[in-house]
């Protein structure tokens, strides 16, 4: 059975047309999608915060609430569609499914032992963590600028994680475990979709996440009651539509205007923490912090953008 390779002459074709009929409302629209997909991926871990107040939700339930209704979602796509999975290589779908397991339970579990905004700041450090293993592993891909950059949203990262004093916080690990895994995640994801197309990826990744979660959690797992089920409803719908929403903007505007729009999440969850999760604002270190990785994730979008980089997603 053929790959989906993106060398494919249909493939360069279809991209090129896009890119030519691209109006400057198609990018507007484009940009917008990709702002909302930041506000819902930020919103996912605001109801996680707020089902602290009135339930005892383990981070894994979230999870599994959100690859149940991805998987849902999906297959409703392949059946409008008539067409059903078409693996090719199943060590790279197996690859990104486990990467990208952990890089969400990671993000969920930061969030519910520490703040929302410390979370999804650590969790955007995934750039960082892709140039630095593409610094190691890829020589051709080694320059000073994305050395320094590294070096800038480090310096960031350590501001979050230790603003005060000179020991770490534990539990702000989770966070930082969220951005190295998503960083193998999209790794995964750029060899993956070289032989796959994205619906098959989003069958394996939702369809075998989901089974693993159970697996390992599965006494965390149990028939919600309806508060629960609310909760773990609007998580998982913001998950899943910030995903749609990521990769419906990414076909119309460039992988460096889509990199930097994704990073302000990072000022998203700095802002809106005291609105939204109600709870204290950063300190002057932390939003220093965020700033760096900020500017980092920025400068690095650009640098990948005149080269070949890897693809954009979650």
């Amino acid at each position: 059975m053929r790959g989906c390779k993106s060398g494919d002459p249909d493939i360069r074709a279809t991209g090129r047309a896009l890119r030519s009929a691209s109006s400057p409302a198609i990018q507007l629209l484009g940009g917008c999608c990709i702002f909302a997909s930041a506000f819902f991926f930020y919103m996912a871990t605001v109801v996680i915060r707020w089902a602290r107040e009135e339930t005892v939700l383990d981070a894994s339930f979230f999870v599994f609430a959100r690859f149940l209704l991805g998987f849902v979602f999906i297959c409703l796509v392949m059946l409008i569609r008539r067409q059903g999975p078409r693996p090719v290589r199943y060590h790279l779908l197996v690859g990104r499914t486990v990467t990208n397991v952990l890089a969400v339970y990671f993000f969920f579990q930061s969030v519910s032992v520490t703040s929302v905004a410390e979370g999804n700041i650590l969790n955007m450090t995934y750039p960082v963590f892709l140039a630095l293993f593409s610094w190691i592993l890829l020589k051709h891909q080694r320059d000073i600028v994305a050395v320094t950059m590294v070096l800038v949203a480090f310096a960031g990262i350590w501001m979050i994680l230790a603003p005060s004093q000179l020991s770490l916080r534990v539990e702000n690990l989770w966070g930082l475990a969220s951005g190295i895994t998503a960083a193998f995640s999209i790794i995964y994801l750029n060899m993956s979709r070289q032989y796959h197309d994205s619906e098959t990826v989003l069958f394996y990744m939702f369809g075998l996440g989901m089974l693993l979660i159970y697996v390992f959690f599965f006494r965390y797992i149990r028939v919600p009651d309806l508060v629960e089920l609310r909760y773990l409803f609007w998580c998982a719908f913001f998950g899943v539509g910030g995903q749609y929403l990521l990769t419906l903007g990414f076909r119309f505007v460039t992988a460096v205007e889509g990199g930097i729009i994704s990073s302000t999440r990072i000022l998203l969850a700095a802002i809106l923490g005291p609105v939204l999760a109600q709870e204290a604002p950063l300190e002057t270190a932390g939003w220093i912090g965020a700033l760096l990785i900020f500017s980092a994730n920025v400068v690095l979008a650009v640098r990948k953008g005149k080269g070949s980089g890897i693809a954009a997603g979650k």
